[in-house]
C-alpha cells in the first residue's frame, strides 16, 4: 500500500503538469489574440482611410465612423494607444517560434543568437543599445533592460551574471530554426 505522502506527491505532480499545460495553452491563445487584435486594428484604420478618401469634399478622419469591432457589442473597450500589439512575452517552450514576439524582442534575440553562433559571450544592455544604433542614455538602456529581463523571466534568455544576457540554452539549440 502506497504511503499518504507518496500519494500527495503524485497528486501534486499531476496538478503541476496540468497547470504548466494550461499556462502554455494560455500563452499560445494570448499570442493569437494579440495578432488578431492587431489585424482588426489595421482593417479599421484602412476602412477609415478609404472612407476619408471617398467622402464628399475629402472629409477628415474624425468625420468617418470606424468599423464596428468584435468588442463593440458591449464587452470591454479596445486597448488605447499605450497598449502595443504583441508586447506579451509567452513562456518559452519547445517549438515556439520567435514570431510570437514583437519586433523589438526578436531583434534582441537575433543579436544574442549571432553572438552565440560566433561563440562570443553575453552582452549588457548598454552594448545592445550600441549595437542597435541607440544612444546609450539611461532611458534607452533601461527600456532594453526591461525587455531583456522579461525575456529572461520567460525562459528566452539567460542572465548568469547580473546585467549580462545570453540566449537560454534551450533557445540557443533552436536559434537556427527560428
Amino acid at each position: 500500500m502506497p504511503s499518504v505522502v507518496g500519494l500527495l506527491e503524485e497528486h501534486a505532480l499531476a496538478a503541476r503538469r496540468r497547470v504548466d499545460g494550461l499556462r502554455e495553452e494560455a500563452d499560445r491563445i494570448q499570442a493569437e489574440l494579440a495578432a488578431a487584435e492587431e489585424e482588426w486594428q489595421e482593417w479599421a484604420i484602412a476602412r477609415r482611410r478609404v472612407g476619408t478618401v471617398l467622402a464628399p469634399g475629402g472629409g477628415s478622419v474624425a468625420d468617418v465612423e470606424a468599423a464596428p469591432g468584435p468588442r463593440d457589442a458591449g464587452a470591454r473597450p479596445a486597448p488605447g494607444p499605450a497598449a502595443k500589439a504583441k508586447s506579451h512575452v509567452p513562456v518559452w517552450r519547445e517549438g515556439l517560434a520567435w514570431s510570437v514576439l514583437s519586433v523589438d524582442y526578436q531583434r534582441i534575440l537575433q543579436a544574442l543568437a549571432d553572438r552565440h553562433r560566433l561563440h562570443q559571450g553575453p552582452l549588457t544592455c548598454q552594448e545592445l543599445a550600441a549595437m542597435f544604433g541607440l544612444d546609450a542614455v539611461p532611458a534607452k538602456v533601461e527600456a532594453l533592460r526591461s525587455k531583456a529581463k522579461r525575456l529572461a523571466a520567460r525562459g528566452w534568455l539567460a542572465e548568469r551574471q547580473p546585467g549580462r544576457f545570453t540566449l537560454a540554452q534551450s533557445v540557443a539549440g533552436q536559434a537556427g530554426a527560428s
